[in-house]
């Protein structure tokens, strides 16, 4: 048996590391858009790649955490714009004087900063986090506006251009600063990214901001004018008052942008947090403990051995209902000293309506104790049949759904397999607006299982057929059902969901406890709030 064990534990390691190496080289695709010739395009005006920027703007000797880095990919947008990597923009977490901050900066490598709707979303997602968390958000602007072929798409809307603005005005009003470092163009709406900022640091013959560029201007009012002229950094430094500093290059905007910063109070967090304690299992033993197969039964007690400290479990309700209670497991841990209650789907995942009743309570026990909630997803979704369905599976799963919509404590969600169904509404999915969602390769998100979708209308297909009176041949069956799993297997797989922003980032397995104490430190950086619920079907 244990040499069975370490056999398929060694089958786990190599397909994992293979699949994390596919992942690999999608980011590497996703930050280096363009190659050495684009940066080398950069140099000539002045320019470092935004990364490069970015990692001089957060705090010596620390990482910068990035989020949707594999965004705008397999997009096909018109006028043949199939990838847009990164969305064209850089979001993500870093600390400036020990301060977590929110940065956005615009990638002019890809179409020029321009604004498709996936670097919309992206940029909406990012401001989200920071609202829901208390951030000051720092913008490294360079941006050639919304993209004009899809403006219906981008520009009228609720969540289009207009809502990047309504939301700086929002934070704001909040006490949450709002700084701009415009290193390029910031024309039409872009330029609000400027004049909508507390304080607007430009750089001098580089950056510029106007509502019309020198085009525009010719063709509405018939006056000819260049751009430096019209909305140059020295134009809104020193006449207009649109910009507050002006910097002789990028590395001088920087040091303005942290010195502008360098006397925000420090960050507290809402929580005692107690010593780090190493995990009982090497983080790297994950590998070998998580199932090569998606669908395959999990041991999720082990995988949270791998990144929880090693003070373990404290589990609650861990003997209720054997068989039907322990699909979900839920219980008190540690993660690097922070403590957290988890919601973890176990064995097959499949959610039975006691470990629905479990984690409803354990949900709304936690949000009464103001304790973060991690929800480790691996649930091909809630158990059906006659005997479920009498058994009240369809309200106890609505009370999970309650439960998770009103908890106003800090919740993450980490998809480790199946992610199916309204098991992503109870275990917290995008709908329900976690903090952070995070995904590995192993998560697999759609309504259901391709075998479970290609039978279904495989069904509905040939009782159609039939009242046609024409019955399906079994190579037009075989060539049906193989097309749905092709189908759903592309757009269940992490790179689909990575690129539409289903999740903020894909984890290497690596990761997961960095990662995590990231994420519930940043998510604790406010008081939490009381928590009410409606009105619970028992």
């Amino acid at each position: 048996m244990q040499e069975d064990q370490r056999s398929q534990g060694k089958v786990n390691r190599e397909h994992w590391l293979e699949e994390e190496e596919h992942l690999a080289q999608r980011i590497q695709q996703a930050v280096n858009p363009g190659g050495e010739r684009a940066i080398a395009r950069l140099a000539k005006q002045g320019k470092k790649p935004v990364r490069e920027l970015v990692q001089a703007l957060i705090d010596p000797g620390t990482d910068f955490f990035e989020l949707g880095v594999i965004a705008g990919f397999g997009m096909d947008y018109p006028g043949g714009v199939r990838d847009v990597p990164s969305g064209g923009l850089v979001t993500g977490l870093g600390k400036i004087h020990g301060n977590w901050s929110m940065i956005f900066a615009n990638d002019s490598r890809v179409k020029a900063g321009t604004y498709f709707p996936i670097t919309l979303k992206k940029h909406m997602r990012a401001q989200a986090i920071a609202e829901q968390c208390g951030l000051n958000c720092v913008y490294i602007a360079d941006s050639g506006g919304a993209f004009l072929p899809m403006q219906a798409d981008v520009f009228p809307d609720d969540g289009h251009f207009g809502s990047m603005f309504y939301n700086m005005a929002r934070m704001s009003a909040m006490g949450l600063k709002q700084i701009t470092l415009s290193t390029g163009g910031n024309t039409a709406g872009g330029a609000y990214i400027v004049f909508m900022a507390d304080e607007a640091a430009m750089i001098e013959d580089l950056a510029y901001s106007f509502l019309g560029g020198p085009p525009l201007v010719k063709a509405a009012i018939g006056e000819e004018i260049d751009a430096e002229a019209l909305g140059g950094a020295g134009v809104h430094a020193r006449i207009s008052g649109g910009a507050d500093h002006i910097c002789k290059d990028q590395m001088e905007g920087i040091e303005r942008i942290r010195e502008i910063l360098s006397q925000e109070n420090p960050q507290k967090l809402h929580c005692r947090r107690w010593e780090e304690v190493p995990p009982v299992v090497n983080e790297d033993r994950i590998y070998e403990l998580m199932p090569a197969r998606v669908h395959q039964a999990i041991d999720v007690g082990r995988i949270i051995e791998c990144f929880a400290d090693g003070v373990g479990l404290r589990g609650y309700k861990s003997d209720y209902a054997p068989g039907r209670g322990d699909k979900i497991i839920t219980g008190k841990i540690r993660i690097k000293g922070i403590p957290v209650g988890v919601v973890a789907a176990n064995d097959s995942g499949i959610i039975f309506v006691e470990a629905a009743r479990k984690a409803t309570e354990f949900i709304v026990r936690c949000s009464m104790e103001k304790t973060p909630l991690l929800f480790v997803q691996n649930s091909p979704g809630y158990m059906v049949g006659s005997e479920a369905e009498h058994g009240g599976i369809g309200k106890y799963g609505a009370d999970m759904v309650r439960a998770v919509s009103n908890a106003r404590v800090p919740r993450i969600q980490l998809v480790i397999g199946p992610d199916n169904g309204a098991a992503n509404y109870g275990m917290c999915g995008r709908a329900y607006r976690p903090h952070f969602l995070f995904s590995t390769m192993r998560a697999r998100t759609s309504v259901m299982s391709g075998r479970s979708a290609a039978e279904v209308l495989l069904s509905l297909e040939k009782r159609k057929r039939q009242t046609e009176g024409k019955e399906m041949t079994e190579a037009e069956v075989a060539s049906f059902r193989d097309g749905l799993l092709k189908k759903y297997e592309l757009e269940a797989h992490p790179f689909y969901c990575g690129a539409r922003l289903f999740n903020d980032r894909i984890l290497f397995f690596r990761e997961i406890r960095d990662a995590l104490a990231l994420a519930l430190e940043v998510s604790l950086l406010r008081p939490i709030a009381e928590s009410t619920f409606g009105n619970f079907r028992f």
